[in-house]
């Protein structure tokens, strides 16, 4: 008799039957089942039981799920040939994959609840929310798919009964179209759009094909739309790995609130500025970042001056690809262990770019690509540089150049801040610097360059103020809607005729002394024409020479915009459009958008007459700057010359440098430095860099000498800090000091020549100068994970002690190699040359 072995599988619900009908098979290898694979599962399988047939339970099993593919792997099983069991499993919602119905600051299991969401104290999965969206569905069903040759488009319907979550606090659109472009074999875009009504588009032009020009057998991606519930799916092609995966229940498109998920293919992720944080990685563990212009100085968590919402992703076998939602309303973004991403702006469009690299330098570089290259700085910007908000006079700027060049420490650049100005006016001279004009004069005859600052609030309480005048004639100034009305703020203008009490609160300052100011619309052409006007009258006066100020760069400041006031004197109009339905997790969130700028109902045109509200255009105000200031300098210095700005969004970068803003003198603020560079090559800004030894506060000895050191490596490399704090820069310390700068900046000088090759790469090909471990060596995962050195180019390595009283080693080569405080760690990578110059006092030749 054949000894054989006769199972019958059942698939009831959730449940896996599998009975021994015969069985007279004595089996010598104990042949067992290990593990199961479910196909086709609509959601996770939080519970899994296996249970014999004489009501014996097994040890519970481990469980993968795979959302993109529905797919949930089992294993740790042993069910042994010969013998029955029951698999039984419950579907829910893990942790990991609990998305946020309420990101509202105010949720409670009532509200939670009215929204058709599942609440669940979750304390031992802390930042997981406690009101959900339960299952997969999101409210749009899809129709009419098509797929061509060069993309794919799609209609959307709101099924209102499906409708949970924001759906039932705002009206969301009833009828999108989805648009997908494969505008060449590594890039992409989807855009979601109301097709019915024309809404607000972010009006900063990208570098893209006039028609696609992807080859179908070539391209990188392949890219599915997914119906039920509708998503956008990204897969790499040569791998399989799903990069973008929208298919989940938090979709919902409103007037004012829009909010998309996607689940990503690791826990590697890299960009979305500006703020500060901790790693270079993104914490994927519960956390929120809101991204909003303010003039915000660097804090954990804290939204700051730039708008920069790209992302790197790397995928677990080291590809690599990017992501740019083209987006200029308020957002957040936050990150989940899932690993996901869930996108939530206040208006707009969905416009996504996806770059698929497969190598990190390559993604900058696509990138790049499509948002225009960095500017290529002159040579002389890379030389080190110093200012100082609060020099008295002239004089003290003249004896601190003196001073640099006794103490024979290489020295490029020298600024003047806001002290210049009368009354803190641009376009203005204060008499306590008369001799400013004379003494710019003098150090570019000896090689050396001065750049000054701008701000853009012009203050509209002067009987004789030049600037102001033409520009009411000009009609620059943005307005209250339907209104002649100019929105007055207040900034650093001081009115005319007052004696400034320093004693006084600052809001009583703000109150008693600030003139009301008017701020310009750069979307306009007339703009752009008065400003380098009011410019060009600075570098020459026609109303007095001798007063003219030749510099050779500009620095704009306070351009997120900043005001010293909430939205305006007086107050905003419009409370929906200062506090809309969703206020993003800003860190003004309970103020509203209007803190410490513009009112949004601000009316602002582009230069076609379209009119814009400035709800839509506030994060790009500093890059609607930054092109008018670079063309007024060119034009008139009539070389390449340099602009440095404090508020970005993409794009900025073919225009300007960047600093971080106005740190803190820490040490902390060290390692923080070279995560905030390293962002911003992502985001093709190469010309970068933080205040050295620190902008408020007084710097210590220690602390300053480590940061020049740091700092001689920084692309962009100037000693500047604030009123009120003691001198920080190189000759106001000691003779040991100056020999610890003197010797790490004539480091930096004979590298220049490499440094400025990288710059011309950036700007050619859009490679990253500062450039993070894992561009290099991706291939080791220790290097994902390396924030505290930093690469130049592809072959310097910089090891800088970041902490008080330390020593810092090498381990590639497991050795200790000792920093004594004059002395920074630099490796040069095997199979490389490096072209260098004999240093000297300035780059003049």
């Amino acid at each position: 008799i054949p000894e054989e072995f006769h199972p019958r599988f059942l698939l009831p619900q959730n449940l896996l039957q599998m009975n021994v009908t015969h069985d007279n098979y004595s089996d010598p290898h104990a042949l067992a089942f290990e593990e199961i694979k479910i196909l086709g599962l609509p959601g996770e399988p939080v519970a899994v039981t296996v249970t014999r047939e004489d009501g014996v339970q097994e040890a519970p099993p481990n469980i993968t799920y795979t959302p993109a593919d529905k797919v949930a792997l089992i294993r740790g099983l042993r069910l042994e040939l010969g013998k029955s069991y029951s698999l039984r499993w419950t579907l829910g919602t893990g942790a990991k994959e609990k998305y946020d119905c309420h990101p509202a600051p105010d949720a409670t299991r009532e509200k939670c609840e009215q929204l058709g969401c599942v609440w669940s104290e979750d304390t031992a999965n802390p930042g997981a929310p406690y009101c959900y969206y339960n299952g997969s569905a999101n409210a749009y069903s899809v129709a009419d798919v098509k797929y061509t040759p060069w993309g794919a488009t799609a209609n959307l319907t709101l099924a209102e009964s499906r409708g949970r979550g924001r759906e039932k606090l705002t009206s969301p659109i009833g009828s999108l179209r989805l648009e997908v472009k494969y505008h060449d074999n590594h890039l992409l875009q989807f855009k979601i759009y109301d097709y019915a009504a024309k809404r607000y588009e972010v009006p900063v032009p990208l570098n893209l094909p006039e028609s696609p020009e992807s080859v179908a057998e070539k391209r990188l991606y392949d890219v599915a739309v997914q119906s039920d519930p509708f998503g956008v799916q990204v897969r790499r092609r040569s791998t399989g790995t799903v990069i973008w995966d929208s298919q989940l229940p938090t979709f919902t498109f409103s007037d004012m609130f829009i909010q998309i998920s996607t689940r990503l293919p690791s826990q590697y992720v890299y960009g979305f500025g500006e703020t500060e944080h901790t790693m270079f990685r993104r914490d994927m563990n519960w956390h929120t970042w809101g991204m909003f212009t303010r003039d915000q100085p660097p804090g954990y968590k804290l939204n700051s001056y730039g708008f920069q919402p790209f992302y790197m992703g790397l995928e677990e076998d080291g590809n690599a690809h990017g992501v740019l939602p083209l987006n200029s309303n308020a957002m957040d973004v936050t990150f989940q262990p899932t690993p996901a991403l869930t996108y939530r702006t206040t208006g707009g469009i969905l416009d996504f770019y996806l770059v698929l690299g497969p190598t990190p330098e390559l993604v900058v570089q696509q990138y790049t690509a499509l948002i225009g290259r960095p500017v290529m700085p002159p040579y002389w910007a890379l030389g080190f540089q110093l200012c100082r908000y609060g020099y008295e006079n002239d004089t003290e700027i003249a004896k601190l150049v003196e001073d640099m060049r006794a103490a024979q420490i290489p020295y490029d650049v020298q600024y003047a801040d806001i002290d210049y100005m009368q009354r803190q006016l641009d376009f203005t001279l204060n008499p306590r610097f008369a001799g400013l004009p004379a003494l710019i004069n003098k150090i570019r005859e000896e090689g050396m360059r001065f750049i000054l600052i701008l701000d853009p609030a012009i203050s509209g309480n002067e009987t004789d103020y030049p600037a102001f005048t033409r520009g009411l004639e000009k009609d620059v100034f943005i307005k209250w809607p339907n209104s002649e009305d100019i929105i007055y703020a207040k900034v650093w203008p001081d009115l005319p005729n007052v004696v400034v009490n320093d004693s006084l609160d600052w809001d009583t300052q703000v109150e008693l002394y600030r003139a009301y100011v008017a701020f310009p619309d750069f979307f306009r052409n007339s703009t752009a024409e008065w400003w380098a006007r009011e410019i060009a009258e600075v570098y020459d006066n026609p109303r007095n020479a001798s007063t003219s100020l030749k510099f050779d760069g500009l620095w704009i400041d306070m351009n997120e915009p900043s005001s010293f006031v909430h939205g305006a004197v007086g107050g905003c109009r419009n409370r929906e459009l200062n506090f809309p339905p969703y206020v993003p997790q800003l860190g003004s969130r309970s103020e509203g958008l209007s803190f410490k700028t513009l009112c949004m109902e601000g009316q602002q045109y582009l230069p076609d007459g379209s009119p814009l509200r400035h709800y839509d255009v506030h994060n790009l105000y500093g890059w609607s700057q930054t092109k008018p200031t670079l063309d007024a300098l060119r034009n008139l210095t009539k070389e390449r010359g340099i602009v440095v700005t404090r508020s970005t969004y993409p794009g900025s970068g073919k225009w300007s440098g960047h600093w971080l803003g106005d740190n803190t003198a820490a040490w902390h603020q060290l390692d923080k430095s070279i995560i905030g560079m390293m962002e911003f090559s992502l985001f093709g800004i190469s010309y970068t860099g933080a205040d050295i030894c620190g902008f408020f506060g007084d710097s210590e000895y220690e602390l300053c000498a480590r940061w020049m050191a740091l700092g001689a490596f920084y692309p962009y490399s100037r000693n500047h800090n604030g009123k009120g704090s003691k001198r920080q820069d190189p000759v106001a310390w000691n003779s040991t000091f100056e020999e610890i700068s003197r010797k790490v900046l004539n480091i930096r000088y004979t590298l220049l020549p490499y440094l400025y090759t990288l710059m011309y790469e950036a700007n050619a090909r859009g490679s990253t100068v500062v450039r993070p471990l894992l561009h290099e060596f991706v291939e080791d995962r220790t290097t994902w994970e390396i924030y505290k050195q930093f690469l130049w180019g592809p072959a310097l390595l910089i090891s800088p002690v970041l902490e008080q009283d330390e020593y810092i080693g090498f381990r590639g080569q497991f050795r200790d190699f000792p920093a004594p405080l004059d002395h920074i760690t630099l490796h040069l990578r095997g199979g490389y040359v490096l072209p260098q110059q004999s240093p000297a006092s300035t780059t003049f030749y």
